[in-house]
C-alpha cells in the first residue's frame, strides 16, 4: 500500500508529550496517525500498538467494547516505558464504517453477537487491513516491535507484511457487564487470547 508522510507535531496528553505523525493513503485518501515517544529508531524492539479507530469506544466512552480502555492502557504503557509507538488506523468497526457499525449494534441489541451482526449485514467478521503499517513504521525507523494485542491474527498479519513481532504483549482491560458477551465472542469466534477469569474492571449495573 502506498502511504505518504504529511507532517509531524507535538501532542501533549495526560500520559505525556507525544510526537504525532500524519500519513495518507494514496488511493483512498484515508488519514492515519502515529504517536511516538522516546528514541524509537535505535534498532531495539519498540513497544507498539496498532489501534483501529473506534469512535464509540475511544471518544464516546462506550462500554460495549474494550477499545477505549485498550487505547488508554496502550498510551499509559508506552509512557511508563518511556518509549513506544501507537498507530491509529482509520478503519472503524473492524472495517465496515461507523454507520454500518451502528446497524450492527442494532442487530446486537436484538440478540446477534458481534460476528453474526456483521455477517447479517453482508460483511466478513473482520475486514481490517494492516498493510499501511509497514511504510508508517519504516518511515519512523522501526522494523522490530513488541506488539500490544490479544489478537493472534494481527500478529500474523503484521508478520506476513515483513514486520518483526518479537513479542506479543497482552492488553486485557475494560471487561464490564456490558461487554462480557462481546469479549466471549472475540475469544470464541475470532481467536482472541483472553483469560476467562479476568475480573470486571468496572462494576456497573447492566441495563
Amino acid at each position: 500500500m502506498s502511504v505518504t508522510y504529511v507532517a509531524s507535531c507535538k501532542l501533549p496528553t495526560p500520559f505525556g508529550v507525544f510526537d504525532m505523525h500524519g500519513f495518507q493513503e494514496a488511493g483512498t485518501q484515508k488519514e492515519h496517525i502515529a504517536l511516538t515517544l522516546g528514541d524509537i529508531g535505535d534498532g531495539a524492539p519498540v513497544l507498539a500498538r496498532t489501534h483501529s479507530e473506534c469512535l464509540t469506544g475511544d471518544a464516546l466512552f462506550s462500554m460495549r467494547c474494550d477499545c477505549g480502555y485498550q487505547l488508554d492502557e496502550a498510551l499509559r504503557s508506552i509512557a511508563a516505558e518511556g518509549r513506544g509507538i501507537l498507530l491509529y488506523l482509520r478503519q472503524e468497526g473492524r472495517g465496515i464504517g461507523l454507520l454500518n457499525k451502528i446497524r450492527a449494534y442494532n442487530l446486537q441489541d436484538q440478540g446477534a453477537d458481534t460476528v453474526e451482526a456483521n455477517e447479517q449485514l453482508g460483511f466478513a467478521a473482520d475486514l481490517r487491513d494492516y498493510s499501511m503499517c509497514k511504510p508508517m513504521l519504516y518511515h519512523l525507523g522501526i522494523s522490530r516491535i513488541r506488539l500490544m494485542t490479544n489478537n493472534p491474527r494481527k500478529v500474523n498479519s503484521l508478520t506476513n507484511l515483513g514486520i518483526e513481532v518479537v513479542e506479543r504483549v497482552p492488553l486485557e482491560v475494560g471487561r464490564n457487564p456490558h461487554n462480557r458477551n462481546y469479549l466471549a465472542t472475540k475469544a470464541g469466534k475470532l481467536g482472541h487470547l483472553l483469560t476467562t477469569h479476568q475480573d470486571d474492571d468496572y462494576v456497573v449495573a447492566a441495563k
